[in-house]
């Protein structure tokens, strides 16, 4: 798919990874929907950096966890944009806990967010791609790998996997679904330095990425017509370790 003259949403694009991804698809030619929650400041600047680069950017501020604030968004979506042609679910809480303290309320926080919230977006985005489209879920390593510091976590991302492969077949051969895992690419707020640096030294590449290189990969797997159902891993070797 060439980008130009198209409109993508990226959830969570105010900051962090979906505000390099949505950057990156606008430097491409698309217009963009800029979804956010609580980050208002950034959404508003990033907004600003979108259209200084010349493309429209509609900012819709959404609950995610809830199903209703969803269908909201795409309804303003659908007023606004004659269609939809990619949607990044990039949205995403990422909270250390013991299993023997995780909560119901901890349980329900990071499923609600990390992985019921992609399904139900690329639910209502398929109503807007009648001539296809493209769907990219943000993964993680920790999709793929047990870790035990972040066991919601890394159960969200695993059904992030799954849910990529099932709307994969479910929504060919209209709409292509893949998902990026990235690695170390953004330190969580609650990570010491010093714990982020000994992941990184410990990695193959000896080194940490950045949010850009999740956006390369989008951009790879938004343009690349014959992959679906895959799972793009980004990491600099970390899921080897």
């Amino acid at each position: 798919m060439e980008l130009e003259g198209t409109t993508a949403l990226v959830t969570g694009g105010a900051h962090r990874v979906g505000r390099a991804i949505l950057l990156a698809l606008a430097r491409a030619g698309a217009d963009v929907v800029l979804h956010y929650h609580r980050a208002e400041a950034q959404a508003q600047a990033t907004q600003a950096e979108v259209q200084a680069l010349g493309r429209r950017v509609l900012r819709v501020r959404a609950d995610l966890s809830r199903v209703e604030e969803i269908e909201a968004m795409f309804e303003e979506v659908r007023r606004t944009f004659p269609a939809l042609q990619v949607l990044v679910n990039s949205a995403a809480i990422m909270e250390a806990q013991p299993v023997e303290q995780v909560t119901s309320a901890d349980w329900d926080r990071t499923l609600d967010l990390n992985l019921r919230a992609p399904f139900f977006c690329a639910q209502q985005a398929a109503k807007l791609m009648a001539r296809g489209g493209v769907i990219i879920n943000i993964g993680d390593v920790a999709g793929l790998q047990p870790w035990a510091r972040y066991p919601v976590h890394s159960v969200s991302k695993a059904g992030v996997v799954m849910l990529t492969q099932v709307l994969a077949r479910a929504l060919a051969p209209r709409i292509r679904v893949n998902a990026v895992a990235p690695g170390p690419v953004a330190k969580p707020p609650d990570l010491a330095p010093e714990r982020w640096e000994a992941v990184t030294r410990r990695m193959p590449l000896k080194r940490e990425g950045a949010p850009e290189d999740i956006a390369q990969a989008v951009l790879y797997l938004v343009q690349a017509e014959f992959v679906t159902g895959t799972i793009l891993t980004v990491d600099g070797g970390a899921h080897l370790v």
